[in-house]
């Protein structure tokens, strides 16, 4: 893996996503979740999930780290769900829904690693968390194992 690389990908859409341009600060959202393991991309990730401008910055950035199903991922969800007015909090809710409700495997864990969350010390991370995971209890994915 080349860190050095990666940094530099990170900062090139961190760049971007301080577009004025809504579509700019939607693909370095969606771009920057791949990173979302990476310290130095979890600010501009929160701003682009709590995006004051477009909401469809909101939708895509939370989609594109929700499909990472991991720790990672839903760690910067959780963050921004703490803080989220109403708006922002119903596109992230559409995401969730849209990423969980297909596989009972995938929300499963998810709520897993949610209850994790909620025991973090972070004054973000553990309340988010717990929102998070009431919603996902609320979904009734399609597919089950046999």
């Amino acid at each position: 893996m080349n860190t050095d690389l990666r940094h530099a990908a990170v900062v090139a859409l961190g760049e971007l996503g301080r577009s004025h341009d809504y579509r700019d600060r939607a693909d370095a959202g969606h771009g920057l979740a791949a990173f979302a393991e990476m310290q130095e991309a979890l600010v501009p990730l929160l701003e682009l999930v709590l995006d004051p401008d477009d909401t469809f910055v909101t939708r895509r950035t939370a989609e594109a780290l929700l499909r990472r199903k991991d720790r990672a991922g839903l760690t910067v969800v959780a963050s921004a769900l703490a803080v989220a007015h109403a708006n922002h909090s119903d596109w992230i809710h559409s995401a969730i829904v849209d990423v969980f409700s297909v596989f009972s495997d995938d929300r499963d864990d998810a709520m897993r690693l949610c209850e994790e969350m909620s025991r973090d010390t972070s004054d973000r991370v553990a309340p988010g968390a717990r929102q998070l995971h009431k919603i996902l209890a609320e979904i009734d994915p399609v597919l089950r194992p046999v």
